[in-house]
């Protein structure tokens, strides 16, 4: 069996740990960020973003995926994106929450739009080249997952940072230096980039390609190689799953802090309740990892995803008090989400070799820029349903809220996401490519690799 040393899933998955940083931050606080601390209506921020996801990102996930395919230099396919994106996506992040107070209308609307897309173009940049060189590290099944569940691991290490710290760096800023809770955030946002800058050229400098995986730049045009992607039956199925869970995991997400202020009146211990969520998924990595070594990857996901709508679900029916039972919750759900955050990521390495089976090239950019672009738009989606709830249903920042804010709040973070994650799981538990389609695939295409090099 093909090995990668400890080292090099080491070296790989730190660049994670500063991605996952600010992905995290910026799923689980911006809206906070922009309705709390900027005063912006969350209607308004809401809308900004999805407007964000739809049209630039429509564009640039897939392009810089497309671009990294064609690509060669002496760094690489896809490192010389990394080295040349971290710092201006340090930048941006430290400009993304420095928005300035009491904006409102389209003057609002079009600031949040302007330092988001700043911020989003510099992190697909950066992070779907680096995802991609996933299926250039090693071909193996199992490998693959190996390899994901140690970046994984940094993943989540980071989303920790982001949940968990964010408002406490904030918090210091202010206690510590007495700034303005503005001059806080944006504090913390400058620290927040210069970790991912760190994080990221790390493994920049530290990883490389191996000459016998990296093949060489497609010749595929750029409409036909995004279009080609939906001729691919696995990549389509795995997209309509992440769709649906994306989603629900993304509401959760976004008003798991009003939940557990409003709701639950235990404003304090939200970094607490993020803390013991996230650190139960890092635990859990490894032990679903050998789950889908037994039952295949797709059902794997399923079970996961079946446990964490479970747990969700009860967090509906807790009462306007603070409850102990909120970290059971939270415990159960770090346990299903676990899978979320290592199955789709050791999934896609194989849909690119179907593909291969498919065109005759290896585009693993392509195909890590459609993903990229399927969770951002979900993301942005779940969080323009979160702004509007928000506003639909009557919340007002920073006060007691009433009974139909609180019936928003609690639908949006927890019933609907429960009943989006399990529409979800047929898709998965029917999942066409398994550990034998996959060695038998791998096969077909050896043999295809040999017939062309005796061709030739």
């Amino acid at each position: 069996m093909e090995k990668l040393s400890l080292g090099t899933k080491v070296r790989y998955g730190v660049a994670d740990l500063g991605i996952a940083l600010l992905t995290s931050a910026v799923q689980f606080f911006l809206l906070i960020y922009y309705t709390d601390v900027a005063g912006i209506n969350p209607a308004i921020a809401g809308t900004a973003l999805l407007v964000g996801k739809i049209t630039w990102d429509a564009i640039n996930d897939p392009l810089f995926g497309y671009l990294s395919d064609r690509t060669k230099s002496r760094f690489g396919r896809r490192r010389i994106y990394m080295l040349v994106g971290v710092i201006p996506l340090g930048l941006a992040s430290w400009i993304m929450f420095s928005v300035p107070k009491g904006l409102t209308g389209l003057a609002a609307f079009f600031v949040v739009l302007f330092t988001f897309l700043l911020w989003d173009t510099f992190h697909t940049m950066t992070s779907v080249p680096y995802y991609a060189l996933t299926p250039e590290l090693t071909h193996d099944y199992n490998e693959r997952t190996s390899l994901t569940a140690i970046r994984m691991i940094f993943s989540v290490a980071g989303y920790i940072l982001g949940a968990a710290a964010t408002t406490v760096i904030a918090g210091l800023f202010a206690s510590l230096l007495g700034w303005n809770v503005q001059a806080s955030w944006s504090a913390t946002g400058a620290v927040f980039g210069f970790i991912a800058v760190a994080a990221v050229l790390t493994t920049a400098l530290g990883v490389k390609e191996k000459p016998g995986l990296e093949s060489k730049p497609s010749e595929l045009p750029p409409v036909k190689a995004v279009t080609t992607t939906f001729r691919n039956r696995p990549f389509v199925i795995m997209l309509g799953a992440f769709f649906i869970s994306s989603f629900a995991f993304t509401l959760l997400t976004s008003l798991v802090p009003y939940y557990i202020i409003y709701q639950l009146g235990m404003k304090d211990a939200v970094p607490l309740v993020l803390l013991v969520m996230l650190l139960t998924i890092a635990i859990f990595l490894v032990p679903i990892q050998k789950v889908s070594e037994r039952i295949n990857k797709g059902p794997a996901y399923a079970l996961g995803l079946f446990i964490a709508a479970m747990a969700i679900f009860v967090a509906f029916f807790l009462p306007q008090e603070p409850t102990p039972w909120i970290y059971l919750i939270a415990i159960v759900a770090g346990i299903g989400f676990s899978g979320q955050w290592v199955f789709p990521w050791s999934m896609l390495p194989d849909v690119v070799e179907y593909d291969q089976k498919i065109t005759g090239e290896r585009r693993e950019g392509i195909y890590y820029g459609m993903w990229a672009l399927l969770q951002k738009f979900t993301n942005a989606l779940g969080i323009f349903f979160s702004g509007l709830a928000l506003s639909w249903f009557g919340y007002i920042p920073n006060v007691a809220q009433t009974d139909r804010a609180l019936l928003g709040i609690r639908l949006f973070f927890s019933l609907i996401p429960a009943i989006a994650l399990l529409i979800s799981l047929p898709l998965l538990i029917r999942y066409p490519i398994t550990k034998e389609s996959h060695a038998r695939l791998v096969a077909e295409l050896k043999e295809m690799e040999h017939a062309g090099e005796g061709a030739a």
